[in-house]
């Protein structure tokens, strides 16, 4: 991590993943309509950038569904005012009907709007 100018902008952006990963898992598409960005995309491994508000409406129709969301390894940079969280994941999901273990890096890029760090977007692949 290079050092900024808010030292407390480290844990301010790991408490916002927390809440990201948790609203995911507990399927809260309230929350995270607030966490993410109005411009965010997820990029799936799949390679199809989806925008927000189309994932959380998968999401509320049970296309997504995260049953276990079990970090094995993280990294933040901090540069100012963006940042980019890279986390592994062992992910248990039901995608598209489908209940499958996945082995995810996600890649998550923040911006810091006033006092808070909001979620840009977020690209997935297999590690």
């Amino acid at each position: 991590m290079r050092p900024t100018a808010d030292p407390s902008a480290r844990e301010k952006i790991l408490e916002a993943h927390r809440a990201y990963l948790d609203a995911m898992h507990e399927g809260d598409t309230a929350a995270l309509d607030d966490l993410l960005d109005d411009g965010f995309t997820l990029t799936h491994m799949t390679g199809y950038v989806q925008p927000k508000a189309e994932w959380l409406a998968e999401m509320r129709q049970g296309r997504f569904v995260y049953h276990i969301i079990e970090e094995t390894s993280t990294t933040l940079d901090v540069d100012g005012d963006t940042a980019r969280l890279v986390v592994r994941t062992a992910t248990d999901a039901t995608v598209y009907g489908t209940r499958a273990n996945w082995p995810l890096q996600l890649a998550t890029d923040y911006a810091r709007k006033g006092d808070t760090w909001v979620v840009l977007r977020t690209e997935a692949t297999t590690w």
